[in-house]
């Protein structure tokens, strides 16, 4: 299974947040962020888990953040 960045892109747009906005919410920087969002570094289990919960997810709907 893959990390779907499309729909994590997907999700924060669809909230109103920037990258700079959710990079903040976050506590990282814009920068970081967006190596994230782009694939170019690896989300830790730590920062998936603090993205879910500023997106308003919980573990139960974390499936479809991946695909196969």
């Amino acid at each position: 299974m893959a990390f779907n960045l499309n729909r994590l892109k997907a999700e924060r747009v669809a909230r109103g947040y920037t990258q700079a906005q959710f990079a903040n919410k976050l506590h990282m920087s814009r920068e970081a962020y967006a190596k994230r969002e782009s694939g170019k570094v690896n989300i830790s289990v730590e920062e998936f888990a603090n993205i879910l919960r500023a997106l308003g997810y919980d573990t139960r709907n974390m499936s479809i953040f991946f695909c196969s």
